[in-house]
């Protein structure tokens, strides 16, 4: 039985944040004093464990493991492992900030990942570590270039862009796509969290972006597009992609396929609403599968046709590291 909402959205896909936690201290991310949820109110294992295989009941196909930074929680691996093994789930993936990717990659192989995208917003060491607030690009790079040799097809790399910050470095990263075939997917400055850490006047659109990669490289829709929010093109003469998301600029609503679980334990229908639904509560009281699964239907059947416009995307007040990105 698919899960299907009012809008003839098939949802095949959860987002599933392990920890809030994080190694990196973002400007833009980062709330004031940096407050983390309790440990006795983030999921367990064999909580995440059991909502994706109801999920997986439900038609949920497709799962990615999201922070904060998911290494950061202990025994990664035996969860990545635990959620391939259950009927239905055929795509089991990561998104790191790769600082603890090369500690890890062996592990993470051999409990079945088979792809990554990495949160990277700069190539240079100086700008990295000023927006990180730590030193740690060298273990970055390390971590992406272990990732490629060791197979972990396609590797996405996520690349924010704020106009006047890092909007010079949009070609390097097109070459980088073309040198080591990676998948860069340019993603719009997104308003969450403290609002006066984001600025609509530092957005600089997707369309804006491909204008700049276009003065230099040719780009033809790709043969690989897959689904979900990113607008993909191929690098005419030579490999790699590049990834267009634009949830600012645009609406990208229609495509979307996917719910969001927080560490917390909330089933967040939309990226860009504050709403969300407490299925540990209900996990927790000693509901059966049969009433978690009737809930994750009426979860679905309240997700919103679109988010709001601008104004009131501003609304979203957690950062997403709370969230799970």
């Amino acid at each position: 039985m698919k899960l299907i909402d009012d809008y003839n959205r098939v949802i095949d896909y959860v987002r599933i944040s392990v920890t809030d936690r994080c190694n990196l201290r973002c400007r833009y991310c980062v709330d004031g004093d940096f407050p983390f949820i309790p440990h006795t109110e983030v999921l367990s294992y064999e909580e995440i464990i059991r909502f994706v295989r109801i999920c997986a009941s439900l038609g949920v196909r497709k799962v990615r493991l999201t922070g904060g930074e998911p290494l950061t929680r202990k025994d990664l691996p035996h969860l990545l492992k635990e959620i391939g093994a259950i009927e239905g789930i055929t795509d089991i993936s990561l998104t790191t900030n790769g600082v603890l990717l090369a500690d890890h990659l062996e592990e993470l192989k051999e409990a079945g990942l088979k792809r990554i995208n990495i949160s990277l917003d700069t190539l240079r060491k100086d700008r990295f570590a000023w927006i990180t607030c730590i030193d740690a690009f060298d273990r970055v790079i390390d971590g992406i270039k272990k990732a490629t040799y060791a197979g972990l097809n396609p590797i996405k790399i996520n690349t924010v862009i704020i106009k006047d910050f890092n909007d010079d470095e949009i070609l390097d990263f097109v070459r980088i796509a073309r040198k080591w075939d990676h998948e860069i997917r340019f993603i719009e400055f997104m308003p969450f969290g403290d609002m006066s850490l984001w600025k609509s006047t530092e957005i600089i659109t997707s369309r804006e972006i491909e204008e700049i990669i276009r003065r230099e490289f040719e780009l033809l829709p790709s043969l690989r597009p897959g689904k979900g929010p990113a607008k993909v093109f191929d690098i005419v003469g030579g490999s790699g992609r590049i990834g267009f998301i634009s949830p600012v600029s645009s609406h990208i609503c229609a495509e979307c396929n996917r719910i969001r679980l927080t560490s917390r334990g909330m089933i967040r229908p939309c990226l860009f609403s504050d709403v969300e639904y407490d299925v540990k509560a209900l996990m927790r009281s000693g509901k059966s599968d049969e009433e978690v699964k009737e809930f994750i239907r009426g979860v679905v059947k309240v997700k919103p046709e679109r988010k709001l416009e601008m104004g009131a995307i501003r609304k979203c007040q957690r950062s997403l590291r709370n969230i799970g990105g």
